[in-house]
């Protein structure tokens, strides 16, 4: 109990456990050491170190232990952390809750043998839905300075973003374990220590985390018996076979038996078949004996001549450009994206005449009343976003048990930054004008350049809108579905094209450009695919249908 007493003392946080207790999601995240283990495995010390004040309270408190025994394992130079909620009756409504074992990103510990003061971990947060690892963009604050919630401690380079970390309580900065620029951290890996007294920051000067596995696993390990060693045991000798002679050809030391597949891979090759051992049917040779010694071949050339090829490699100039964290993630998601999900393509070509000139009306117009002008991608984006609700069964995407459709039409699209390629989303894009999607593009692309996009700036998307024409020139291509979506619309430069006129011997000019509409066969068929293909070539060539 003493133990127990001395770490209520010490935490100014936890000394007004009643008003915790009180709280429908009070959580008492207790380090204890080894020396604990004595008085707070009993049921009744439990009960005391956590008095709820009212005799009501203590009663559903004691039950509750009674009901569901506590047990702390603590072993040496480890120290096991535990989370209760308890079940606090709050205005006539009991709310119940069980004790759980989990680990949390921001851990309290108290003072044990090593004579640390209390003080906080905090570990690396998972920022987005496929966030593992992090790395440390640059830290805020420094070591010895008071934070308050809500502070940015640092800011954090997601898999998408370069993300502030807030800081949840307020205390002093005691130590920075991952610096500037710490790459590859995982989710939950200790980061930094907070303080609640300023005269605790010189005692984690030369603090460092203990190790990942080390602690409890080891000392049960040393604490274990040897095991018993094994006695040999006696195999029995295997009976010697009779031998028996194998039946041998008289010709087969002037005749190699070959299948024909064999032969012909092997003159192709140049290679003697008297050179080659068969494993087929009485010796045969077939197709897999010359292939096994085309490789083996070719292992003693690579071999023979390591010096050849490093001198080769030796003569080349380059440049090895580590990965970016929004790389990484780029080239893992492409990858599933091929490797899982079955594309097809449909394109199509559209004339944009009367989109160009609805175009520079509404630009007058913006230009009038101080606006952002609108560019042929917004305009496409918005073509876009009415296909969809047009044709939802493309606003989609697969599962496992069923197939999703989405009532929100959200259109990402894909920018292209010198950190690498980003997917911010419009919202609601099919409910917005011309003029809030063209404004809420550039500056939403602007952040992706500044890479500050925030999570909420690029999730939640249903489709994407991939554009090379405009800024690039490229006439066509194939995009990559951007998973968990069904499809991606690549947009073409628009060109001028030689069409016929009315009569035998006229022709016309007309600007066309073309999309190709990426779809996952799962989802979307072929003929929705060009339903929806088809709405949207009516909205771009008749654009003032937008509008309505």
């Amino acid at each position: 109990m003493a133990y127990a007493s001395h770490i209520i003392n010490h935490s100014r946080k936890l000394r007004n456990v009643p008003k915790l207790t009180r709280h429908d999601h009070a959580v008492l995240v207790r380090w204890f050491s080894n020396g604990a283990q004595s008085s707070a495995c009993k049921r009744e010390d439990v009960a005391k170190v956590c008095p709820v004040g009212a005799p009501a309270e203590r009663e559903i408190v004691s039950k509750f232990v009674a009901r569901n025994p506590v047990s702390f394992g603590l072993s040496t130079n480890n120290l096991s952390r535990k989370t209760m909620r308890l079940g606090i009756p709050m205005g006539g409504v009991v709310y119940s809750r069980e004790l759980l074992c989990l680990q949390v990103l921001s851990r309290r510990g108290f003072s044990s043998d090593a004579g640390l003061p209390p003080h906080q971990e905090i570990g690396m947060p998972s920022l987005s839905p496929t966030m593992m690892e992090g790395n440390i963009a640059r830290w805020l604050k420094k070591e010895g300075d008071k934070v308050t919630p809500g502070e940015v401690l640092c800011e954090v380079e997601t898999d998408k973003a370069t993300v502030e970390m807030e800081c949840m309580e307020e205390g002093y900065l005691a130590k920075i374990i991952k610096g500037d620029g710490s790459k590859e951290i995982k989710v939950g890996e200790i980061i930094a220590i907070t303080v609640e007294e300023e005269g605790d920051v010189a005692k984690f000067k030369d603090y460092s985390p203990p190790a990942s596995g080390s602690g409890a696993p080891a000392a049960k390990d040393s604490a274990a018996p040897p095991p018993p060693p094994k006695k040999p045991v006696e195999q029995p000798v295997p009976s010697p076979e009779p031998k028996t002679p194998k039946p041998t050809s008289s010709a087969s030391e002037d005749r190699i038996f070959a299948s024909p597949l064999a032969r012909k891979l092997a003159e192709d090759h140049k290679v003697p078949l008297s050179s080659i051992k068969g494993t087929g049917p009485d010796g045969h040779i077939v197709k897999a004996d010359i292939e096994d010694y085309l490789a083996s071949r070719g292992k003693e050339v690579s071999v023979l001549t390591p010096k050849i090829k490093d001198a080769k490699l030796a003569s080349l100039d380059y440049v090895d450009i580590p990965h970016s964290q929004i790389r990484k993630i780029t080239a893992s998601r492409l990858l599933f994206s091929k490797q899982t999900i079955p594309h097809y393509y449909l394109t199509v070509d559209t004339c944009v005449d009367k989109l160009m000139d609805l175009r520079s009306q509404l630009n007058s117009l913006q230009e009038a009343s101080g606006g952002k002008r609108i560019s042929v991608n917004d305009l496409v984006i918005k073509a876009a976003a009415l296909a969809l609700r047009k044709v939802p069964q493309c606003n989609s995407s697969w599962t496992d048990d069923y197939i999703r459709q989405y009532n929100n039409v959200n259109i990402n699209v894909a920018v292209q930054t010198d950190n690498g390629l980003y997917v911010p989303v419009i919202r609601d894009t099919d409910k917005k004008g011309l003029s809030s999607i063209a404004e809420e593009v550039k500056k939403v692309a602007q952040k992706a350049k500044e890479n500050s996009l925030k999570p909420e700036d690029y999730e939640g998307g249903t489709f994407t809108v991939s554009n090379l024409g405009g800024p690039f020139g490229i006439k066509q291509f194939c995009a990559i579905i951007n998973p968990p979506q069904a499809g991606i619309l690549a947009v073409g430069s628009a060109e001028k094209r030689v069409i016929p006129g009315s009569g035998p011997d006229q022709f016309n000019f007309a600007s066309y450009m073309s999309v190709t509409l990426s779809c996952d066969h799962r989802v979307i068929d072929g003929a929705i695919g060009a339903e929806w293909l088809k709405a949207f070539k009516g909205y771009i060539e008749n654009p003032e249908s937008m509008l309505l």
